[in-house]
């Protein structure tokens, strides 16, 4: 995997509610984003306790970790959380709660084309949890490109990207370019370079 963050807090904030973690889970590689409902401390305070969780639990499936991370923040603002776990055998799984906006993009013959993007469920990690968590599961090829954003940042498609250029760029392009004025903002780029020799 190649994989990069790019985020910032609201102008004139000096915390933001914005997290992203990057986990070996022993079977696999997981990326979280979390969005910490508002801005400013009380939103980087559920953030962090969601990543606490998910750090000291990254082997559990992930509507497992779903849940113990709304138990952790069931006392805070509450948060957007999307999960993707990248598995050996060039497999995906991935599942989101909130609006924190996740796409799988690949090169096509024309340029980037969107394979994949999550079907988010309505609710707030912390606050009210759905019923009903069901990750998804999709494949994956060498060269594509997992992308996680947080509401901060502008909904972009996948023409107005060059995914020749590293991790890195890609991330801090879509930072510069998009990201809102009124919010924290985050994005998290990840290339599926193939599976482990």
């Amino acid at each position: 995997m190649e994989w990069s963050t790019a985020g910032r807090a609201l102008p004139g904030q000096d915390v933001s509610g914005d997290r992203s973690l990057v986990l070996d889970t022993g079977a696999g590689v997981l990326f979280a984003v979390l969005d910490g409902l508002g801005h400013g401390a009380p939103a980087a305070e559920a953030a962090d306790r969601a990543t606490v969780i998910l750090t000291e639990n990254c082997g559990e499936p992930l509507d497992v970790l779903m849940v113990l991370c709304h138990r952790a923040m069931v006392e805070t603002r509450g948060a957007a959380v999307s999960l993707a776990l990248i598995e050996p055998g060039e497999t995906m799984q991935w599942l989101g709660v909130g609006n924190v906006d996740s796409r799988l993009l690949t090169l096509g013959p024309a340029g980037p084309e969107l394979r994949a993007t999550m079907l988010l469920t309505g609710g707030i990690v912390g606050y009210r949890l759905p019923s009903h968590l069901q990750p998804q599961t999709l494949p994956i090829r060498p060269g594509d490109l997992l992308l996680m954003a947080t509401d901060g940042i502008v909904a972009v498609g996948p023409e107005s990207m060059d995914l020749a250029k590293p991790a890195v760029t890609i991330a801090g392009d879509l930072l510069a370019r998009d990201a809102k004025d009124t919010d924290d903002a985050l994005v998290l780029a990840a290339r599926f370079r193939g599976p482990c020799p």
